[in-house]
């Protein structure tokens, strides 16, 4: 841009903190820039000086300076197009769509979101899933990239500010199922125990702590096989880091195929098994911004099919533990092996 414009706030837009208006609207203007423009009083908000943090609201009227990139700023790499096959297996995989509301079965092994040694991930691929809509859609949970099943989008800025407020303030139910090795003492309970994230760049792993942050998980053996493994619906009250794998290890009994947290433990041998993390996010429970609340279940993955099968585990006998129970307000269970 070259000279000052004027920029009105529009309905999508309502709530948005000022930078993060600028970093939508203006991707390439660089943090640096943006702070140094507000200090000097050159981006003002009808009229006003501004700051950062300052929340937007519908028909304000944004000064806009001319913004030129920065002379040290190196050129970003542009980001990777998406394939066909890509867009193809999002369309694919999209399990509800409403004008608020995404809702995706992600497939294991696909990344949420970059990192180091990750330049394919569903971030770098949401122009697929714009559809009819004005703006590409926005990520507000995540899932481990081994981790299949339910994943929200909000299609607008708004819808996507209010499902991270559901998220935020837990009121949304999430129900996952595992396949474990081995097979809880109790047969359900509650798992107390704090976690405290560890590893370095690219090893991110996290640790039962006393001093960790609250993290705390329902769950209900659903099958057994024998001594061997157990099919486990869980339910996180707490959203932290690797929480379920991490809970899930601690109670004796690592998800199948997580040698991360579970080591040689967390395999088994002499059935035909896939070393993929069989950890699925089956269910989700959540108010939809568009009004209502909308529940959505993902599919059983190939894999983690072949495993139940080969395992003598029933789909079809299945009965939601949790289906009763409002997702604030969990019912009280025994707790196993708090920390």
């Amino acid at each position: 841009m070259t000279g000052v414009s004027t920029r009105e706030v529009e309905a999508d837009d309502a709530g948005v903190r000022l930078d993060r208006w600028f970093r939508r609207h203006f991707p390439d203007l660089a943090h640096g820039q943006l702070e140094k423009l507000l200090r000097k009083g050159q981006i003002r908000v009808d009229g006003a000086r501004a700051k950062a943090n300052q929340r937007l609201d519908v028909g304000q009227r944004i000064r806009v300076p001319p913004l030129r990139p920065a002379a040290d700023e190196r050129p970003k790499r542009a980001a990777p197009k998406v394939t066909a096959a890509e867009r193809e297996m999002l369309q694919q995989a999209v399990l509800h769509r409403d004008d608020a509301v995404l809702v995706i079965d992600k497939p294991a092994g696909l990344a949420v979101q970059g990192g180091t040694g990750t330049a394919r991930h569903l971030d770098a691929m949401l122009d697929a899933l714009t559809f009819d809509a004005r703006e590409r859609p926005r990520l507000v949970h995540r899932l481990d990239k081994d981790t299949s099943g339910v994943l929200i989008l909000g299609r607008t800025a708004r819808a996507a500010a209010a499902l991270s407020a559901a998220f935020k303030a837990r009121a949304t139910e999430k129900i996952y199922w595992a396949i474990v090795c081995g097979r809880p003492a109790q047969r359900e309970g509650t798992i107390t125990a704090p976690l405290a994230k560890g590893g370095g760049p690219g090893k991110e792993r996290v640790f039962v702590d006393p001093d960790g942050q609250r993290a705390v998980t329902d769950y209900v053996t659903v099958d057994t096989a024998h001594r061997q493994a157990a099919w486990l619906a869980l339910r996180p009250v707490t959203g932290r880091t690797h929480q379920l794998r991490a809970h899930c290890a601690y109670l004796g009994t690592p998800i199948l195929g997580d040698g991360k947290y579970g080591g040689q433990e967390a395999f088994l041998s002499g059935l035909p098994l896939d070393r993929q993390l069989h950890l699925h996010a089956r269910r989700i429970s959540i108010a939809n911004p568009a009004g209502g609340r909308l529940t959505v279940e993902a599919p059983i993955p190939a894999h983690f099919q072949r495993s139940m099968v080969a395992l003598g585990f029933d789909v079809s006998a299945y009965q939601d533990p949790f289906a009763d129970e409002a997702p604030a307000q969990p019912r009280r269970r025994r707790r196993a092996r708090q920390q």
